[in-house]
């Protein structure tokens, strides 16, 4: 890695705390921030209320999420050797997504605060399973992508019928908002929730960094380098449910963070996909973090999600990439 990119990828670290504070001073009511900070946590002032039981959670919640789903995206991509791969790819989004939808149908996801997270977590842990089971023991990277598209369109499926047959249109505008995802009125109970289940799914893609690499030399090489077996892929699709799981757990669906943020990140650590894995988690939370920054300086009747905002910048930067791979071809 060059002195340049590093010090990109230093940039991108010291950029984090700028970003948290932009986010602790962006919402509809002016804060004193400083005086808020130095007050602490159990000040009874409205300005440290809003600060420390308001703000702070979201801010700390949208960098986890977007660094969970930067490097469950940078591990997806290495295990399929596909840089247009992503978590939901595998179903591991719908499979969170479905299992908080059937609890938002039924009107059960509010008798317990932890209830819809835990169970998100489940569906995702159970499409990755499934997904596994289909493709078959030592399955190659193909045949899981075409394995994780077949689970991924019946969960999605299955969504669509639960939209089509919500027993009211609250419930149905519940869902519809849930799968937009959102940091809206999340707090500390939902922070702490996913933390565990995100550190869980990071250590295990930390544990696979080395099979990534491998792989990136062919799966024949990283077989005859003592990576075969069931052993390392588990780890790695395990490691993706439980961190992109987490996230959509407590924040619904959010789309083209874990597809754009590898791709961005993927020159400054020479293709390195071990590397690849840190510096998407450092660029997912600095993403998602200004995203959320966006949405709460948006003034209108109602929150803009934060799926939507992530998909306004997702597309334009793969119409880009496009046009930049023509104009090479034409080269």
């Amino acid at each position: 890695m060059s002195t340049r990119d590093k010090g990109i990828l230093w940039l991108l670290l010291a950029a984090l705390p700028v970003a948290l504070m932009l986010a602790l001073m962006s919402g509809p009511v002016s804060v004193n921030i400083v005086p808020a900070l130095l007050q602490g946590w159990h000040s009874d002032s409205s300005d440290a209320v809003i600060l420390w039981q308001l703000r702070m959670p979201r801010a700390l919640l949208a960098m986890l999420v977007g660094a969970a789903l930067g490097i469950g995206g940078a591990a997806m991509q290495g295990m399929l050797r596909n840089p247009l791969a992503e978590p939901a790819l595998l179903g591991v989004s719908s499979g969170a997504a479905l299992a908080a939808i059937l609890l938002l149908y039924y009107g059960l996801a509010w008798q317990s605060g932890w209830l819809l997270p835990v169970l998100a977590i489940a569906g995702a842990l159970l499409a990755v399973s499934c997904v596994w089971l289909l493709a078959g023991r030592g399955a190659s990277a193909s045949r899981l992508v075409l394995a994780g598209v077949a689970i991924n369109a019946f969960l999605s499926a299955l969504m669509a019928l639960a939209l089509n047959y919500a027993p009211s249109m609250f419930a149905m505008q519940e869902i519809v908002f849930w799968m937009l995802g959102s940091f809206a009125n999340r707090g500390w109970d939902q922070l702490l929730l996913a933390l565990p289940f995100i550190l869980i799914g990071a250590l295990l893609l930390y544990f696979s960094r080395n099979y990534l690499r491998s792989l990136s030399l062919g799966e024949e090489t990283a077989v005859s380098l003592g990576f075969g077996g069931r052993r390392y892929p588990l780890l790695v699709l395990f490691g993706i449910a439980f961190a992109v799981g987490g996230s959509v757990a407590v924040a619904g669906t959010i789309g083209f963070v874990g597809l754009v943020v590898p791709h961005l990140m993927r020159p400054l650590v020479g293709q390195d996909p071990g590397r690849l894995l840190w510096a998407s988690a450092l660029a997912g939370a600095l993403l998602l973090s200004l995203a959320d920054v966006l949405v709460l300086n948006v003034v209108g009747t109602q929150e803009l999600r934060i799926g939507a905002v992530t998909a306004f910048i997702g597309a334009p930067f793969f119409f880009w990439l496009i046009v930049s791979a023509r104009r090479g071809m034409a080269l």
